[in-house]
């Protein structure tokens, strides 16, 4: 059995009275896009600099990888690449030297440079812009060559602190596209902090949610949705003709149906108090001869079950 690749418990890290991690404690398995959302200030980057050694914690334990960050630091940063929001690439140097010198800063083997320099200006689609001043690149294009930065030395853990967060959509997407295939093609396993919620479904294997410092849930979306969105939005196909009698049916458990059912286009909208209610409601219109072809609950994204976690949708 693979022990997590990061071990966090009871962390807490405090700046004076302001205490920016409170008591967190959660494991990454090897391989997962691991989703750290929350709102700014609920503790993400904090986390991140702790996890890389950067700073010290207050009290609790954590290891990346099996190290300790604070004992074998320069170790385990050898293993991890780093992304934050802001780029921070020499525009002086062309998208080239920029990795060329990374590559260095890392120590490759001199006869792997070039061949690994070349594999990720190719894989971000920048090798026709190889030799550019990044100066004259935009945002999206400095973003994938940041991220390109950070894999040059092949990191088993890649930390993204909000990698997403200054870009247009387009930019945006095709950075999410390359963190998709990155976990296939590198095999690493990926720690993003996120406000995007729509990002955070789209990728995460996992998510936890974070306020003021605190881990207020921890699961996969799936999971997270069961235990706390308490409606559901269901929608009933059924023959023509027998619409009316379906919605006879619903009508007669307002405690399972909590509003009242509607009828658009041949198919009957309702919304139900939970997943579990669904068997019944079927057996009921079965059983009363309504042939029933579709009943399908409507997906929860991420953003209700954000707002159900921290008290706001239900």
């Amino acid at each position: 059995m693979k022990l997590p690749v990061i071990q966090i418990s009871n962390l807490t890290r405090r700046f004076g009275e302001n205490v920016a991690v409170n008591n967190l404690s959660l494991d990454v398995e090897p391989g997962e896009i691991f989703g750290f959302l929350g709102h700014n200030g609920a503790g993400k980057t904090t986390t991140v600099r702790l996890l890389n050694g950067v700073y010290q914690p207050s009290s609790g334990a954590m290891r990346v990888l099996g190290l300790d960050p604070q004992m074998d630091g320069p170790a385990l940063r050898a293993q991890t690449g780093v992304l934050t929001e802001t780029p921070c690439l020499d525009e002086r140097l062309s998208a080239l030297d920029n990795l060329t010198y990374c590559a260095n800063l890392f120590s490759l083997p001199q006869s792997e440079v070039k061949s690994r320099v070349h594999q990720l200006l190719t894989e971000f689609e920048l090798a026709d812009r190889a030799g550019e001043k990044v100066s004259g690149f935009s945002k999206g294009m400095k973003q994938s060559l940041a991220l390109a930065r950070a894999l040059i030395h092949r990191p088993k853990v890649l930390f993204l602190d909000e990698p997403t967060s200054s870009l247009d959509p387009v930019a945006a997407r095709h950075v999410n596209d390359l963190i998709e295939r990155l976990t296939l093609s590198e095999g690493c396993t990926v720690f993003l902090c996120t406000h995007n919620l729509i990002e955070a479904q789209r990728l995460c294997n996992r998510v936890a949610v974070m306020e003021h410092g605190r881990l207020k849930a921890l699961g996969t979306p799936a999971e997270l949705t069961r235990k706390y969105i308490k409606r559901l939005n269901v929608e009933l196909e059924t023959d023509e003709g027998q619409e009316n009698h379906a919605l006879q049916i619903l009508q007669e458990y307002p405690k399972l149906v909590l509003s009242a059912p509607a009828l658009e286009k041949g198919v009957i909208k309702i919304t139900v108090s939970g997943r579990d209610v669904i068997p019944q409601l079927l057996s009921s219109l079965v059983q009363a001869g309504i042939s029933v072809y579709r009943l399908a609950p409507q997906e929860v994204n991420l953003e209700e079950v954000y707002f159900a976690v921290n008290g706001g949708l239900q």
